[in-house]
C-alpha cells in the first residue's frame, strides 16, 4: 500500500525537510581537510535535535548479525557509495563525500543526501558530482500526476546515457517517504520492464541517483552497511524528498522548494 497524504502532513514533512537542509548545509561547510566523518556526525545530531527534531538513521534496521545503523549521518567517502558508517576516518584536500541525513518531525520525515568535495576536487570528479545531481532533478521533473513510476528511472537513465560512461548503481534506489523512512514503492533510477504503478497526488517519494565513474557493480563492506563499487571507481550520490500536490511539486528538503532545479523543465512547483 502507498501512503497518501494531506497538505498538513505534507507542510510537517516540509519542517522536517528544511531541518535536514539546514543540518547539510551545516556539514556541507565542515567538510575540510583534517576532519572526521565522526565530528561531521556530531554536528548533525546536534542541529537536528536543536531543531526539535530527532534523527531518522540512528537505531535503524539491524538483525541477522548486523547492528542497527550507530551514525546520524551516513558517510560514504570516495569509493564508498552509501550507508557508511562515521568513524574515525579522515577527510583529506582531493576527497569526495557522499551525507546522506535524514530527520524526523512530529512523525514525520524528511530524507536528503548531497555529495561534496573536500578542497579541490579533480575535474573528472566535479563532473561526477554534476551528473549525479543533475540526473537526480530530470527523475524529480518525471513525477506527475497519472504516469508511471518507472518514468522516473527512465529519465534518470536517459539523462546520465547522454552525459558519459557512468555505472548506475542497481539495487538501491529511491522509495516512498511520510511516516516512515523507507515506505512503498521502490523507486529504480534506470530503465526497467516494469512500468510500475501510476503516481498519485499525495504521494511523496525520495529520488536518489547513485553513479559511479567506472563500473555499476557493488560489494558490501564487512560492516553490513556500507556499499561500495566493486572496480574502486568513485562515487556520488544525491537525495531530494519530494512531495506531489494538487498545486504541483513540492521538494520539501530543498530550501527553495525545488523551483531553481526545477526551472529549466517548466514543472509547477508547490507555492
Amino acid at each position: 500500500m502507498v501512503e497518501l497524504k494531506n497538505e498538513e502532513q505534507f507542510a510537517l514533512m516540509r519542517e522536517a525537510g528544511l531541518i535536514v537542509q539546514r543540518t547539510l548545509d551545516a556539514l556541507r561547510a565542515e567538510v575540510k581537510d583534517g576532519v572526521t566523518t565522526a565530528r561531521l556526525d556530531a554536528i548533525a545530531e546536534d542541529s537536528i535535535r536543536s531543531q526539535g527534531a530527532v534523527p531518522s538513521f540512528k537505531g535503524y534496521g539491524g538483525g541477522d548479525g548486523v547492528p542497527a545503523f550507530p551514525g546520524v549521518i551516513c558517510a560514504s567517502v570516495n569509493h564508498e557509495i552509501v550507508h557508511g558508517i562515521p568513524g574515525q576516518t579522515v577527510l583529506h584536500d582531493g576527497d569526495i563525500i557522499s551525507i546522506d541525513c535524514g530527520a524526523i518531525y512530529q512523525g514525520w520525515h524528511g530524507d536528503s543526501a548531497i555529495t561534496v568535495a573536500c578542497g579541490e576536487a579533480d575535474p573528472a570528479l566535479t563532473e561526477l558530482m554534476r551528473v549525479t545531481e543533475q540526473s537526480m532533478w530530470h527523475g524529480i521533473a518525471a513525477i506527475q500526476d497519472g504516469k508511471r513510476l518507472g518514468e522516473i528511472g527512465r529519465a534518470i537513465q536517459g539523462y546520465v546515457r547522454t552525459q558519459g560512461p557512468y555505472g548506475i548503481v542497481e539495487g538501491y534506489g529511491g522509495h516512498g517517504i511520510g511516516s516512515e523512512m523507507h515506505m512503498d514503492p521502490f523507486v529504480h533510477n534506470h530503465r526497467t520492464m516494469d512500468r510500475g504503478p501510476r503516481m498519485r497526488v499525495g504521494m511523496a517519494l525520495a529520488i536518489e541517483p547513485m553513479l559511479a565513474a567506472g563500473s555499476k557493480f557493488t560489494l558490501e563492506g564487512n560492516d553490513g552497511w556500507t556499499v561500495l563499487t566493486r572496480d574502486g571507481s568513485p562515487a556520488a550520490h544525491f537525495e531530494h524528498t519530494v512531495c506531489l500536490t494538487e498545486q504541483g511539486l513540492w521538494v520539501t528538503t530543498a530550501e527553495d522548494g525545488g523551483k531553481a532545479g526545477l526551472a529549466p523543465f517548466g514543472v509547477t512547483v508547490h507555492p
